[in-house]
């Protein structure tokens, strides 16, 4: 008899859905928001990029024609332009660093990124911030002179994150957006490390977007695929404890980092939002082997992903141009498909947007049940939130396949439902329909970074 009532206590519940909804209802401004997305816009930045030369970031800093330096102040340029359209949302900043850092910085070398800060209205410090890498190299990672057009590694990634700031400044968000076109990638993602310590600084709560080649379609194969993108992100945190990883190897979260549910959010925006492009989660920090700028935010314990191109082609990746035996080499702006990389624009306009019109994912969420038939989770109350969504999922599901409308509660049960069985998270909801994203129980699945280093004492 018992197990036939706890089957009728499950059965009431609501149906399960396919996927997490990003927000509780479609919204009509968001899709207003994505339709905003210019390609006349994107082919302008880039063929502007490009036209530097090179942005090698130990190339010439004083010309204004050529090499990194004028590469980021046409970058400034361009921002300051935006916020003089909207009336001065937008302020530039210049975050820097002397690095160096042999071999690939052999001698000291001021590393500049150029970010615009676009002030939430009610929650200013919590930050979603879109990344992109001006610096552009050839084969010879030290070659600073040749020309190095960088135009979809990662000229693509930067246009992506000037024209989310064009589209996102007409509208005022209760969030911080923050666009980050980032100095010294390729010499060992200095830039990043660099703006995400100063992002600690200020005291900021950061998810990061970071936009690392987003427009090639054409494989080294020469497969082409124009609806696909991936979207890479860590399993467990990169700032993980000893502990925390004691209590995450028992009670499981390998899958639920912060960054993997940022992914599966991003997931169901291109879902709703995007016709023929869809997300590919990937379960790495980033390609086998390689790197990117979120590792520089993940160092810090910030959530962080890659978005990156479905097919890559090693042709025009890193390469000195060139033709050999009718074989081209080399990153121009040729091999740039702006179709595809004005829906990778969109996918970002409509994930910032949602993200920052969401309530923050809750704080301090925990979960009970052992030795019982029922589960029950507990958070902190987040402000601008009315309700809340308990999620459940089986161990093996890679996407959120059960909710339950909680209320405007801060600890709920779902009856019948085992622990032992289910992965489970919670997320919140605004009064007009925007949600965050899922939040795992524990450390394991915390949005927020580790407070910051107590200085050493003086001696």
């Amino acid at each position: 008899m018992r197990s036939i009532a706890l089957a009728a206590l499950i059965a009431a519940l609501p149906a399960a859905t396919l996927a997490q909804t990003p927000a509780s209802v479609d919204q009509p401004a968001i899709h207003a928001l994505v339709s905003e997305v210019r390609t006349d816009r994107l082919r302008a930045d880039i063929e502007a990029l490009v036209g530097f030369g090179t942005r090698h970031t130990l190339s010439d800093t004083v010309s204004e024609t050529r090499g990194v330096g004028a590469a980021r102040r046409w970058v400034a340029r361009e921002f300051e332009s935006i916020s003089r359209a909207c009336g001065g949302c937008i302020e530039v900043e210049l975050p820097s660093a002397v690095i160096t850092a042999p071999p690939r910085v052999p001698n000291p070398t001021e590393i500049v990124s150029v970010v615009a800060v676009q002030r939430g209205q009610s929650d200013p410090n919590r930050v979603i911030l879109i990344s992109g890498h001006l610096d552009s190299r050839v084969t010879d990672v030290m070659n600073a002179t040749d020309d190095a057009p960088g135009a979809n590694d990662d000229a693509s990634g930067v246009a992506a994150l000037i024209e989310a700031a064009r589209v996102l400044s007409r509208e005022r968000f209760a969030a911080t957006l923050v666009y980050a076109a980032l100095t010294g990638e390729e010499q060992g993602l200095h830039g990043a490390t660099i703006v995400a310590n100063w992002a600690r600084e200020q005291g900021w709560d950061v998810i990061n977007l970071n936009n690392d080649m987003v427009s090639n379609v054409q494989g080294q194969d020469g497969n082409i695929d124009t609806t696909r993108i991936r979207v890479f992100a860590e399993g467990t945190r990169t700032v993980e404890t000893p502990q925390e990883a004691n209590q995450r190897r028992y009670n499981g979260g390998e899958v639920d980092s912060p960054s993997r549910n940022l992914a599966r959010y991003i997931d169901t925006i291109a879902d709703r939002y995007l016709t023929d492009f869809d997300v590919e989660m990937i379960y790495r920090t980033d390609r086998y082997g390689r790197g990117g700028d979120q590792t520089g935010f993940l160092r810090v314990g910030y959530p962080a992903v890659r978005i990156v191109e479905g097919n890559e082609n090693y042709d025009r990746q890193h390469q000195d141009l060139r033709i050999e035996n009718g074989r081209v080499y080399g990153d121009t702006i040729e091999g740039v498909n702006f179709d595809y990389l004005t829906q990778a624009t969109r996918l970002n306009v409509a994930t910032m947007a949602s993200l920052a019109r969401a309530p923050a994912p809750p704080r301090g969420v925990t979960i009970a049940g052992a030795v019982l038939p029922d589960t029950t989770l507990s958070w902190e109350a987040v402000p601008g939130a009315t309700a809340y969504r308990v999620w459940w999922r089986p161990t093996t599901a890679a996407q959120w396949t059960n909710f339950r409308d909680a209320g405007n509660v801060t600890t709920f049960t779902l009856p019948g439902v085992v622990i032992d069985d289910f992965f489970f998270g919670v997320s919140a909801i605004s009064a007009d329909g925007y949600e965050s994203p899922v939040v795992f129980p524990g450390a394991a699945g915390s949005f927020i970074a580790p407070p910051l280093a107590a200085p050493a004492p003086a001696n």
